[in-house]
């Protein structure tokens, strides 16, 4: 039966891996065929793509320099020391702070946390920092403006709150999906 699993696993690794190429490959495809018929289209979508590039790269370096630091300065026991499952409340804080000051797209933070998880980080702190992220620090003045301190003091409270009862509930959650 082990060896079967390997096998498996072995296979979806390899077509995973094609996969990307062929997908590359019907891409580049793609754009060749639109550059063959309408060269100014095909001029006018790598402006676009290449606009898109300039605007993510900076994010993309910025993740990639903080997974670089994780991997050098934190040792999966110093993580699970800050971040694990007796982290306590400086976890909660370092996470929700974290979540607070990150910036750009979402999907570009998964290689970080998917980290920081493989090292030991509890479940219940990455989702506090994904809710958190909602609370955006550029915003806050803008929103003070428009909707008055008051009001965006209590939202931000109740935002930062319920990341941790999510945070909790998915630890709950996770816990009795472990224990069936």
């Amino acid at each position: 039966m082990r060896k079967e699993e390997k096998k498996e696993k072995q296979i979806k690794i390899i077509v995973r891996n094609n996969g990307r190429w062929i997908f590359l490959s019907v891409v580049s495809f793609v754009y060749l065929m639109i550059s063959l018929f309408n060269f100014s289209l095909a001029l006018e979508i790598f402006s676009v793509f290449g606009g898109l590039l300039l605007k993510i790269i900076p994010v993309l370096a910025t993740v990639f320099i903080l997974l670089l630091v994780s991997k050098l300065f934190f040792s999966p026991r110093r993580v699970v020391r800050v971040l694990g499952t007796s982290s306590g409340y400086k976890g909660w804080i370092l996470m929700i702070i974290g979540g607070i000051l990150s910036a750009g797209p979402i999907y570009l933070w998964h290689p970080l946390l998917h980290d920081l998880r493989q090292k030991g980080t509890k479940d219940s702190l990455i989702v506090a920092f994904l809710n958190s992220r909602a609370v955006k620090a550029p915003f806050l003045p803008i929103m003070i403006y428009y909707f008055g301190f008051p009001f965006v003091l209590v939202l931000t409270i109740y935002m930062i709150l319920f990341s941790i009862i999510d945070g909790l509930v998915v630890e709950k959650l996770l816990a009795k999906k472990q224990k069936a």
